[in-house]
């Protein structure tokens, strides 16, 4: 942790004297004494210098990053928001598609509830043209997350049957993910 290596270096910085003498006191009698105040100086030098050595690279704090974040990759990233995506494939164009214009008619009809699932969501909409893809993502603070999650996501069952229902859609699936605008 990094008040253990803080420690570490107090502890060694306050031992450098000890363990300077440690390793000059075999080479005194070989050397004599004029040429011990120049080894014990780059001794003590080379023993101050691990103090400024860098232990491990700190994890990059970025604006998005709270106290309350989760570390991941190393501490090269971390979240504090969590992300449940709903989503499906619908078929024909997607200037014309009735699946399309149903699910959107759909999305109207939950998008208050779906937001009332935190203070502080943020409700996304993916529609890919090519790939047929339709993705609704609603992120909230880690801290709402499982409150949310403890109410099964609210009203995904009910929004989830419906989408369902409408003719065109297949491949309902939902995933959770961080989701962190960077």
């Amino acid at each position: 942790s990094c008040a253990s290596r803080s420690r570490s270096r107090v502890i060694a910085s306050s031992a450098h004297r000890t363990l300077t003498l440690s390793y000059i006191a075999p080479y005194i009698s070989f050397f004599g004494t004029m040429k011990l105040a120049a080894i014990a100086t780059v001794f003590t030098f080379a023993s101050r210098s691990v103090a400024f050595a860098p232990a491990a690279a700190p994890a990059k704090f970025s604006r998005n990053m709270s106290a309350a974040s989760v570390p991941l990759a190393n501490g090269a990233m971390s979240f504090d928001r969590v992300c449940r995506e709903w989503r499906c494939k619908y078929t024909g164009d997607k200037a014309t598609s009735e699946s399309l214009e149903a699910i959107s008619k759909l999305v109207d009809e939950y998008l208050p509830e779906i937001k009332s699932s935190s203070a502080d969501a943020k409700v996304n909409r993916l529609v890919c043209g090519s790939c047929l893809d339709f993705k609704l993502m609603t992120t909230v603070p880690l801290d709402d997350f499982g409150p949310w999650e403890e109410k099964a996501f609210a009203p995904e069952a009910e929004f989830l049957e419906k989408l369902k229902a409408i003719e065109g859609v297949s491949q309902v699936e939902t995933q959770t993910i961080t989701n962190m605008e960077i």
